[in-house]
C-alpha cells in the first residue's frame, strides 16, 4: 500500500500522525510525505539555530531526519514559501488560493500514486491559515485525482486529550495507539531541532518549570474517514485494515 501525507509545514507530520506513519511503514507500507513549504517563516530556535535566510534549508534537513526516523520512503516539497509570523503572532497562508496548491498536489499525486491519502483537518487544528489551505488543496487534488481513501488527523473524540488542537467538526473515525512506536515518533519530532521550544512552551508555561519533550507528546493519534463525493460509504477502509490491532474505538480511547 502507497501512502501519501501531505502537511503545510515541516513537524506537521510528527505531531499529528508521526506514531501513525511509523506504524504503517513497519507493517509494510510505503509512506512518503508531502510538504508544501519548508517552514521558512517558522521559529529557528531558542537561540537561534541559525539565520532567518537559512531557516528554510534547516527545516527542509529537519523533516528528511524525520522521515528517516518514522521509516518513511521519501520527502518531496512544493514550490510555496511559509511567510513569516506577523504582529502578534497573526499567521498566514502559504498561497491565494486552494487552486493553485492543488495543481501542484495533483502533479505529485501522478508522480507517487498512492493509494491513500493523509492530510490535515478541516479545522486547521487550531485554526491555522496555512493548515486550512492545505487540507482545502488536498481535498480537491484528490477528487481530481480519483483517490478515495483520504483520512484528516488530529479528529476529535471525546477524551481527547488537546481540544484546543482538535479538529472540532471531524469527529474522529477511529484512534491509533502508538504507545509501540513511541521511541520513532520522539526521535522524529527531536530532529525538528527549530521548533524545540514550540513543542514544550505551552506545558512549560502551564507546570512553571521546563517540560521535556517526551512528556508532551501524544501516544493517541485520531483520524477522520473524509468521505468521496456521492460515496455510499461502504468500501473498506484500507487504512484501517492496515494498523489493525493498534486501532480503538474512539469512545474507548485514553488521553
Amino acid at each position: 500500500m502507497n501512502i501519501l501525507c501531505v502537511v503545510a509545514h515541516p513537524d506537521d507530520e510528527s505531531v499529528f500522525a508521526g506514531g501513525t506513519l511509523a506504524l504503517l511503514a513497519r507493517r509494510g507500507a510505503i509512506v512518503r510525505i508531502l510538504c508544501c513549504t519548508r517552514g521558512e517563516g517558522g521559529e529557528a530556535g531558542e537561540p537561534p539555530l541559525c539565520s532567518r535566510g537559512e531557516l528554510g534549508a534547516v527545516r527542509e534537513s529537519e523533516l528528511r531526519c524525520a522521515a528517516a526516523a518514522l521509516g518513511c520512503a521519501g520527502v518531496e516539497f512544493l514550490p510555496f514559501r511559509d511567510p513569516d509570523i506577523g504582529p502578534d503572532n497573526a499567521l498566514y497562508a502559504f498561497a491565494d488560493s486552494p487552486d493553485i496548491v492543488s495543481g501542484e498536489i495533483v502533479r505529485a499525486l501522478s508522480r507517487e500514486k498512492p493509494d491513500a491519502l493523509i492530510i490535515h483537518g478541516s479545522g486547521g487544528e487550531y485554526g491555522h491559515p496555512g493548515h486550512l489551505l492545505a487540507h482545502r488543496a488536498a481535498l480537491r487534488a484528490a477528487q481530481a485525482a480519483g483517490i478515495t481513501a483520504v483520512h484528516s488527523f488530529n479528529a476529535d473524540y471525546p477524551s481527547h486529550p488537546r481540544k484546543r488542537a482538535a479538529n472540532r467538526d471531524d469527529p474522529a473515525d477511529f484512534v491509533v495507539s502508538v504507545d509501540s512506536v513511541f521511541d520513532r515518533k520522539l526521535a522524529a519530532m527531536a530532529c525538528h531541532r527549530t521548533q524545540g521550544a514550540l513543542f514544550v512552551r505551552r506545558a512549560s508555561a502551564e507546570a512553571g518549570r521546563p517540560v521535556p519533550l517526551r512528556d508532551v507528546i501524544l501516544r493517541w493519534e485520531s483520524f477522520r474517514r473524509i468521505p468521496a463525493p456521492g460515496a455510499a460509504g461502504a468500501e473498506p477502509d484500507a487504512l484501517a485494515a492496515v494498523l489493525g490491532e493498534y486501532l480503538i474505538s474512539p469512545g474507548e480511547a485514553g488521553g
